[in-house]
């Protein structure tokens, strides 16, 4: 059972990595110059030492100082070209890594726009954040920093090798009895690190997420006197943090020793068994000096390959979790066949929907409703009813679990997310503004939209005169979220935004809520505007506004219970009387 499983990460990690080296396929012509650097730096590692014992034996030890000179010249050169050769391999291995790197940056931040809403119902931003950035300079460390490094290292393990057991096989074989111990040695503390830096991947993942959260709402932290448990439950996991990160170092801090002991012991059998060779005659004393150098060289390339292999440890894990996230089906793409959505008439209709975010959960049960265009379709009921699932599912943010939505005849099922959506407009009631100037968030949705175009759009939004009185006008620039605007300001620019669309379906989610009565009449004024000859859905908190919908459709539990007009509910004396009286006052609750 546990080589099973050993086994099958194993077979994991090797999958994992040859995943990650289809990313260079594109820049496999540059590979071969980078191999040709890596292997000139590592011959020049193995040739310089045997120069070295050589000149030792048939220069200096025969008082040639005229040949001296001629092997001083020719080491250097062969250094200089070895240390010209290490630099290239350097750049063109790193640029090859840091294209590999962007590109996959750009494909987890498209996975991430293209996931459907149902990924992020179950996922976290700060964790999401932690594999586009945290994972990733992991990655880039381990791979960006020190694999230009490590292949030349490799390269000039396997020369010295071979270089050893050409100039005395017997010195050459005590020299390399360390081999196995290290192999082994790096084994085990590999496993250890493995485990360690998988947990501190995850740990990091968590502490950004509160890191986001908490940052994203200080505010109410504030309100609600939460501050001090926000700063415990932060230092929980910032301690968790800590103790993965120690324990990792811990095992990589005793890694190294272990190595350099293994280093000291095939220094001390070079110079034992060397000596021997050389006072009994079988080997110079260039030989030895020669081995010696080897070894110190030897160990060299083993240190940095170690310590590679460490790194490399959590990189994995980086890309385990990065990985995971690319293989998120994508649950609403384009059918094969899907069209262009016709311009829209905006009939919507809703024939025996039911759906469900979960397998086992229906929140909406046999939905039934016609729009027909230009009607205005009220959502009434209380919160968890099922009323933004209703838009959530004519924008085709979900799939329907049963029965079909259709827009003029034609389910949303079969067109393209990007016409359907194009043609639907949406302000909601948790405005975003993001941080660029007042004109691009007007523009959020019409990039290539004119100036003029943007003015008129603010113009019928009641925003014009206001971005006027603003420091740079249309060119302000709004900091996060718009932070420097007042809720309702906010609420008047997406409405302009929403207009510059023009759309011939509109979803308002409590458009008027959360602002003062002054800016109140402006919006409803905008929204006024806005409504006219366009199919609209209205999810509304407050029946005031409501009583001119066409259709008023009281959503509870997943089911539509009543519908009519405001009249017509009323006089029924439902469940939407009952509603309305309560807000209004009971004196209101007869037909007005």
């Amino acid at each position: 059972m546990i080589t099973s499983f050993s086994t099958e990460k194993s077979t994991r990690r090797m999958s994992t990595l040859r995943r990650f080296l289809q990313y260079v396929r594109p820049y496999r012509k540059e590979v071969p110059i980078a191999l040709l650097c890596v292997l000139i730096g590592a011959a020049s590692q193995a040739v310089g030492p045997f120069f070295v014992g050589w000149s030792i034996d048939n220069v200096i030890a025969q008082g040639n100082l005229q040949g001296l000179w001629y092997v001083l010249v020719v080491i250097t050169a062969i250094y200089v070209i070895g240390v010209q050769a290490i630099r290239e391999q350097i750049v063109r291995v790193g640029w090859i890594v840091q294209n590999v790197l962007a590109q996959l940056r750009q494909d987890i931040f498209l996975k991430v726009q293209s996931l459907p809403l149902s990924y992020f119902d179950r996922s976290e931003a700060g964790d999401l954040m932690s594999r586009l950035l945290n994972d990733v300079s992991t990655v880039n460390q381990a791979f960006g920093q020190t694999v230009a490094q490590m292949l030349g290292n490799l390269f000039s393990l396997v020369g010295i090798i071979i270089a050893m057991l050409a100039i005395n096989l017997q010195l050459g074989l005590v020299s390399n009895f360390v081999v196995p111990l290290m192999i082994l040695t790096t084994a085990i503390f590999s496993r250890w690190a493995r485990s360690r830096f998988r947990v501190t991947r995850k740990t990091i993942g968590e502490l950004s997420t509160k890191l986001e959260e908490d940052i994203g709402s200080v505010r109410e932290a504030q309100a609600f006197n939460r501050v001090q448990l926000n700063i415990d439950e932060f230092e929980d996991l910032n301690a968790a943090n800590r103790d993965a990160n120690i324990q990792a170092v811990a095992i990589t801090a005793a890694f190294l020793p272990s190595i350099d002991f293994l280093n000291t012991l095939a220094t001390a059998g070079v110079i034992a068994y060397g000596g021997y060779l050389a006072v009994t005659g079988q080997a110079t004393v260039g030989v030895v000096t020669a081995f010696l150098i080897y070894v110190q060289q030897f160990f060299r390339p083993i240190q940095i390959l170690s310590q590679f292999y460490t790194q490399a440890q959590s990189a994995i894990a980086g890309l385990e979790r990065i990985f995971s996230l690319l293989d998120e089906p994508s649950q609403l793409n384009d059918a094969p066949n899907a069209i262009e959505m016709p311009p829209l008439q905006g009939e919507v209709r809703f024939q025996n929907v039911s759906f469900g975010y979960t397998a086992n959960q229906r929140v909406l049960k046999g939905v039934d409703l016609l729009a027909k265009p230009g009607q205005t379709i009220a959502l009434v009921g209380a919160t968890g009813a099922g009323k933004s699932t209703i838009i959530n599912l004519i924008l085709r943010f979900y799939d329907v679990t049963d029965g079909a939505v259709t827009i003029d005849g034609i389910d949303v099922r079969s067109v393209t997310q990007a016409s359907l959506r194009r043609q639907i407009g949406i302000v909601l009631q948790d405005t975003i503004l993001f941080s660029g100037t007042v004109a691009e968030n007007i523009a959020f949705g019409r990039p290539n939209a004119t100036q003029a175009e943007i003015e008129e759009a603010a113009q019928v939004a009641n925003v014009h005169e206001l971005i006027r009185t603003l420091p740079q006008g249309y060119s302000t620039y709004l900091g996060e979220r718009g932070a420097m605007l007042s809720q309702g300001q906010r609420q008047l620019i997406s409405i302009a935004r929403a207009v510059l669309i023009q759309p011939r379906i509109l979803i308002l989610d409590e458009a008027t809520s959360s602002i003062d009565t002054r800016t109140e009449a402006l919006v409803q004024d905008a929204i006024a505007k806005l409504l006219e000859n366009r199919t609209s859905f209205v999810i509304a908190h407050r029946l005031s506004t409501v009583t001119q919908a066409d259709q008023v459709l009281v959503v509870q539990e997943g089911r539509i219970v009543e519908h009519g007009t405001h009249r017509e509910l009323i006089a029924q004396e439902g469940i939407y009387a009952n509603l309305y009286a309560l807000q209004l006052g009971s004196n209101t609750a007869t037909p007005v």
